[in-house]
């Protein structure tokens, strides 16, 4: 199957969204632009990392003089679900943020899972997007003003989730869960 490249400069809509009930969420990052719509998906803990090293980047941003928000502006929070049709493209094995300073925008692509992933110690190829033996690709670029709201709703997003437990951190089940912290107790 041929290699598919997905490039959104700019989207009129890039979001993080679940679907399914706390526990059993399935997580994707999607992109619309006009009647074009990508879904891929991915992790909840690739969701919360990619908001963590967003807001360090915009964070950067901000120490060098760059004027980026530090709140999403009046009317630019996305509480919408997920557009349909919701169809997977691919899953994300690779995320990669970047900053194009000439253009002053953030870039951020997901790269379908390939088999070079299957073993950690393989060395990562950067591969060109000319290459047509490429993993499938998803690149957006958006403004830091649109990263700030897409960095808001990814941690709300995250946050809808099951509970943490007070002792160890981890999701807690409608049933409670065994505690490491507890010494294998019951925590609810």
């Amino acid at each position: 199957m041929a290699r598919r490249i997905f490039v959104f400069d700019p989207p009129e809509r890039f979001v993080v969204g679940a679907v399914g009930r706390p526990g059993q969420r399935t997580f994707y990052l999607q992109a619309r632009a006009g009647d074009e719509l990508v879904s891929v998906g991915f992790e909840k803990v690739q969701a919360a990392a990619l908001a963590d090293r967003l807001e360090a980047l915009l964070g950067d941003l901000r120490r060098r003089g760059l004027a980026i928000p530090d709140q999403v502006p009046a009317g630019g929070h996305d509480t919408r679900p997920l557009d349909e049709p919701l169809r997977e493209e691919f899953r994300a094995g690779v995320l990669v943020l970047a900053w194009d300073p000439q253009a002053e925008e953030v870039i951020i692509e997901a790269r379908a899972i390939g088999d070079r992933e299957a073993d950690p110690a393989d060395e990562l190829v950067e591969v060109d997007d000319d290459d047509p033996t490429g993993p499938d690709l998803l690149r957006v670029r958006i403004t830091p003003t649109a990263a700030v709201a897409f960095v808001a709703r990814t941690r709300a997003i995250v946050a809808a989730g099951r509970p943490p437990c007070p002792w160890c951190g981890q999701p807690l089940d409608p049933q409670g869960h065994f505690c490491p912290r507890r010494n294998g107790g019951r925590a609810n």
